[in-house]
């Protein structure tokens, strides 16, 4: 019986190893590997980060679920891999051998890139529940003694709708307590104009989310490398296309969010402590090919925020391409039946769709918009707004826990968007 370990339980992970057991059959021998017993769902922090829901709303306790499944799981993290010889080294000091590895372990956050940044200094986080908590918690101090504020994204950034969403989020709850006259807001981001998103835009997201910041009186600065962080502001340069310095900026901020770059995580090294050479390219992101499939370790695959993908196109400052929930979920449906393929002695022939679908909640509004494929040029190219956003966001989450919660290898993005947003605009285009 062949033994697939999956490293990572987030939004990759967790259906990743719901699906292998679908797939495989109930005798199958999948382990997943992860650092926290709890999976959280990452596209509600923005949410908790402004008190709309706490930390227990938002995640599942995994031992149980997976027991159920009879899937095994071992939550000391994997402290390093050895794929040459199909080794993961465990953080309780064990190690799980496996005959196919999928890589699903999300990013490391780079927070000391740039001085000042993240919660152990003078910026907030939403981008781990736990962050994000804290983030309230200075959020009600802030809200009692408002003062001007900083939302974004760092150069290097591959996460950008999620900077927005909370830009607007934190406007809408600072107009229902009356106090939004007292906080001046500025938006700083590396892309090269409002809503390109690391994607070059999907369809009018640049004058739809101009035009929604204008209407929140949100101040924004593109092509900004952020320099440092103080405790009160943050220093930053807005650059020419060609990447030379432009103007140089000192914005006052008693509260500062700001998405960062993201790298691999520490067990993608070696024991020179270097990444591993053919598994990750030199930020640490794993190689894959059409099939999820690592070209050097065959047996190895990796879906999520951590599979390496090229910038879409050339810009001042470095913009990532993100990594939808959508776009995972066509990498583990595709990683799934590649090594079931595999262990049947076949080649693999599944290739995900790589179709972006984002939903940010405004919480008065949202915009959405589906790109597909998500690299230019598409066959769809829409984005959208309204309430229904809101809405649409708001059942998505119950649904995604509700199928976390009780083991369901049933398709999520894809089935709940279907009934919820562009049904027949996606009909058409599938």
């Amino acid at each position: 019986m062949a033994k697939v370990a999956v490293i990572g339980a987030g939004i990759g992970g967790v259906p990743m190893a719901f699906e292998l057991k679908e797939i495989l059959g109930k005798t199958s021998d999948v382990q997943v590997v992860s650092d926290s017993e709890w999976f959280q769902f990452v596209p509600s922090n923005p949410w908790v980060a402004v008190n709309w829901r706490t930390a227990d709303q938002v995640r599942v306790h995994l031992p149980g679920t997976f027991a159920k499944l009879k899937i095994g799981f071992n939550a000391s993290g994997a402290k390093r891999i050895d794929p040459a010889n199909n080794v993961v080294y465990l953080g309780d000091g064990g190690r799980l051998d496996y005959d196919f590895l999928v890589i699903a372990t999300g990013p490391k956050l780079a927070f000391d890139e740039i001085e000042g940044l993240g919660p152990q200094a003078y910026t907030n986080s939403i981008c781990d529940v736990g962050h994000a908590t804290g983030a309230s918690e200075k959020w009600e101090a802030f809200c009692r003694d408002p003062g001007p504020m900083v939302v974004g994204a760092v150069q290097g950034a591959s996460c950008y709708g999620p900077a927005y969403e909370y830009a607007m989020l934190a406007v809408t709850e600072l107009r229902r307590r009356k106090i939004r006259v007292r906080v001046p807001m500025t938006f700083l981001t590396p892309e090269p104009y409002i809503g390109h998103l690391g994607l070059g835009g999907v369809g009018d997201t640049k004058g739809l989310l101009e035009s929604v910041m204008r209407d929140r009186d949100i101040k924004w600065i593109t092509n900004a490398k952020i320099d440092r962080i103080a405790a009160d502001g943050v220093e930053a340069t807005e650059v020419n296309e060609d990447g030379s310095p432009k103007k140089a900026y000192k914005l006052p901020s008693k509260y500062t969010m700001l998405i960062p770059a993201f790298r691999g995580v520490d067990c993608l090294r070696g024991e020179d402590g270097k990444w591993i050479e053919g598994l990750t390219n030199p930020r640490g992101f794993v190689l894959a090919d059409k099939h999820q499939r690592n070209p050097k370790y065959p047996n190895v695959f990796s879906v999520g925020v951590c599979v390496a993908i090229p910038p879409y196109e050339a810009t001042p400052l470095a913009v990532g391409m993100p990594k939808t929930g959508y776009m995972i979920e066509s990498m583990v449906t595709a990683t799934a039946h590649n090594i079931r393929d595999l262990i049947a002695g076949k080649g693999p022939t599944h290739v995900p769709s790589w179709n972006a679908v984002c939903l940010a909640d405004f919480g008065d509004s949202g915009v959405a918009f589906l790109a597909i494929p998500q690299i230019p040029p598409r066959n769809v190219n829409w984005s959208g707004q309204g309430y229904w956003v809101h809405i649409a966001k708001v059942g998505f989450e119950k649904y995604f826990l509700r199928k976390v919660r009780n083991g369901s290898s049933e398709p999520g993005y894809e089935r709940f968007l279907l009934k919820t947003i562009g049904v027949e605009r996606l009909k058409r285009s599938a």
